[in-house]
């Protein structure tokens, strides 16, 4: 709905693979793709293996059988020239290999350390629970990997700053994948923001919440020493705060609702800001209890506000408003867009295609976006 809510129909839709019309086997849901054949490896990547060269290719290994990794990096490096998944490891070897064998990956190795210590691995993709990100990120480093890392990139500042200064003195690329950056749709929030046409910043509302039925209570997100909580998991409105605004937001409250059972894992949470530059405010609101999903973020100005829905993964589906405040309708039009990619790429094949140019050409500006400064700066606001 037009708050940014998925109904339940829309959920029956999405299993069915379709969203708004657009196909979701675009993105390649885990669940939804049981049925599919692996990924057939892209024709640029076919043709340099064909004339052997493979030197040309950059390798990835993935660290565990996560549910994210195929929509986050199998898929997208299906469909990129240059790319591919070489390996994978997880902690129990059948499920690597079930993993390996559904999409297609060649290697299997039987630990996390054996997969670092291969000559053919370019890249360490490391979507291990979240208190494990700082530990196998400094390890892939020390290795010689570039690496890509999923957020949050660790579980405190400190371990932030830390990797960041391993991957400085080790010459390595190192990215936290907060993919939805990438895209044209936020992308164009925030020329909206920048622009001025909203009038002065006053307030930042950003919201993700899951369906409890997403997220078992036994799931290794409410696990405190893996760096479990739904302000750590939906981490993404943290980060959506400090890049609309463009500051380092200052916590004034945070309110967490413990999960069942805990002391220290929270369930949901509430916190606000200020933003000390504008003398604007904001706020967050996180969860795993939901009742239906809730995924918006709204820019408030003196003249209008600005909505977009599904942010996170606004190639799914996505809309774009922008209302004008009472007694500022000559200055502000109110217009309503859904913003794609011209070619249809997914928040993740954007991010790798950047993630790809910095790789290759030492091209530092292509992912600006989720640098390692940027890691470094929301981790201080999660702390």
């Amino acid at each position: 709905d037009g708050g940014g809510r998925l109904g339940p129909g829309a959920v029956l839709v999405w299993r069915r693979r379709w969203v708004a019309g657009r196909p979701l086997d675009r993105v390649e849901d885990a669940r939804a793709r049981e049925d599919l054949p692996p990924p057939v490896a892209s024709d640029a990547e076919n043709a340099a293996e064909a004339q052997g060269d493979e030197a040309d290719i950059v390798r990835f290994g993935i660290l565990g059988a996560a549910q994210i990794a195929p929509m986050a990096l199998v898929t997208p490096a299906s469909r990129t020239p240059g790319v591919m998944v070489r390996a994978v490891a997880a902690r129990d070897r059948a499920k690597a290999e079930a993993f390996a064998r559904k999409h297609g990956i060649p290697v299997v190795h039987d630990s996390y350390d054996a997969l670092l210590a291969d000559p053919d691995v370019d890249v360490v993709y490391n979507p291990l629970p979240n208190g494990l990100h700082a530990e196998w990120t400094l390890r892939a480093l020390r290795a010689g990997k570039h690496v890509l890392c999923e957020k949050p990139f660790t579980s405190t500042a400190a371990e932030a700053e830390e990797v960041r200064a391993a991957a400085v003195f080790a010459g390595r690329v190192v990215v936290e994948a907060y993919h939805y950056r990438y895209h044209p749709a936020v992308q164009r929030l925030k020329a909206i923001v920048d622009s001025g046409e909203l009038g002065a910043l006053r307030h930042i509302r950003a919201v993700m919440k899951l369906p409890k039925v997403f997220i078992a209570r036994t799931d290794i997100r409410y696990n405190f020493e893996l760096g479990g909580g739904s302000a750590m998991d939906c981490c993404y409105t943290t980060n959506v705060v400090r890049y609309l605004s463009g500051e380092e937001p200052v916590v004034t409250s945070a309110t967490p609702t413990l999960a069942s059972g805990s002391d220290s894992v929270d369930a949901a949470m509430s916190a606000t800001f200020d933003l000390p530059r504008s003398g604007a405010t904001a706020e967050i609101a996180c969860s795993f209890v939901s009742f239906l999903p809730d995924i918006v973020v709204e820019v408030e100005g003196a003249n209008a506000t600005a909505k977009l829905t599904y942010f996170i993964l606004p190639f799914l589906t996505n809309e774009l408003t922008v209302t004008p405040r009472k007694g500022a309708a000559g200055k502000v039009q109110y217009r309503s867009e859904s913003v794609y990619d011209a070619a249809g790429a997914s928040t993740y094949d954007l991010q790798l295609a950047a993630f790809m140019r910095t790789v290759h050409s030492g091209d530092a500006a292509a992912t600006a976006l989720s640098n390692l400064d940027e890691a470094v700066a929301t981790m201080r606001v999660l702390d």
